[in-house]
């Protein structure tokens, strides 16, 4: 074979080489035949690495089978028992995978909340998140940490600090176990910002989420300033939340005290919508939500012993309230619409 030949066998095997097809799944479950370039895939193909197939493009029949796979895989370490749960209670994997998922439509859909200032929260280190709390039934805790999972960056969990009564409702105690929520107490507060956890505190308590529809807006007292000391012997940051759009959920227009002091709650709420809509009543308004993170207030720089002192810790709290109200008031006027 001359070397003319030899070339021209070369250059022919090269084309055949080239020209050869896709061959990369369709959604409609067939081949590609386009021909390929030298990656051995098509232009439609081209950004998507070598032998796998792009997720917008998969068939049905293949997500069908992967949820499946999945859904059996997580049955199983349910029943076998091989997942775990911290010293509170908290099940992440159930977290994550169930019960977030299931609010996750309320937080995109329903209450379309918007989130600024996430970058003001640590990707890794312990904050104390101190936000409003209105609306009744507590949403705001709720959508609070469906933000921090879905939008931050590091897609952080929440650990909140829950009320003696919310722990000890029938299922919805264990559930709030389940979740993340731990009893108000400092000792277990500090240990949770200590290993680096995110821990949200709602100060206003029972007073925030029952004060009347009137008073909406307007912060009650953050108690005696338990969370300022918290952050004070964890030496981690406070950082100031302001929830706009949860007073709407549920406009309070009265309360029943006999009927609250009976049922031992806090408060018996009634509402725009219950009693006088029936099972319907208990259905939020889909007001729009705003939640905002505020900078973070440093405690750091503060003497060692100063979680000792109640007239520092008292106006550490009353400086983290304010923060909150003005950030209330800010955006309360750049807002259009309660609802649109």
């Amino acid at each position: 074979m001359t070397e003319h030949d030899r070339d021209l066998a070369e250059v022919i095997a090269i084309d055949r080489s080239v020209r050869r097809r896709c061959n990369q799944p369709l959604p409609s479950g067939r081949t590609c035949r386009n021909w390929a370039g030298p990656s051995g895939r098509c232009r439609i193909h081209e950004p998507e690495s070598a032998g796998t197939v792009p997720e917008s493009t998969a068939p049905p029949s293949r997500v069908a089978e992967q949820f499946v796979t999945e859904l059996l895989a997580f049955l199983r370490r349910r029943v076998t028992g091989a997942y775990s749960i911290d010293m509170y209670g908290f099940d992440r994997e159930l977290t994550e995978q169930v019960i977030l998922p299931l609010a996750r439509p309320l937080y995109r859909s329903y209450f379309r909340v918007r989130t600024g200032g996430m970058d003001n929260v640590p990707a890794t280190d312990g904050a104390l998140l101190v936000a409003n709390h209105a609306g009744a039934v507590p949403f705001d805790a709720i959508m609070t940490k469906v933000a921090l999972l879905d939008d931050h960056p590091a897609h952080r969990n929440l650990r909140e600090l829950a009320g003696d009564l919310a722990l000890r409702l029938p299922g919805i105690g264990a559930l709030a176990r389940k979740t993340g929520n731990t009893l108000a107490h400092d000792d277990d507060a500090v240990r949770l910002l200590s290993d680096g956890e995110l821990v949200g505190v709602w100060p206003e308590g029972y007073k925030g989420i029952g004060k009347p529809f009137s008073e909406r807006y307007k912060l009650a007292r953050f108690g005696r300033g338990g969370f300022v000391r918290v952050a004070l012997l964890a030496r981690k940051p406070i950082i100031p939340v302001a929830i706009i759009g949860s007073e709407e959920t549920y406009p309070i227009i009265g309360n029943v005290s006999w009927l609250a002091r009976l049922l031992d709650l806090p408060y018996f709420p009634i509402t725009w919508q219950f009693p006088w809509l029936g099972p319907l009543g208990l259905l939020p308004l889909p007001s729009r939500w705003l939640i905002e993170f505020g900078a973070p207030i440093q405690v750091d720089d503060y003497p060692p012993d100063a979680a000792d002192d109640p007239m520092l810790v008292l106006e550490l709290s009353d400086r983290v309230r304010d923060t909150v109200q003005q950030m209330l008031y800010r955006n309360l006027m750049g807002r259009r619409s309660v609802f649109f």
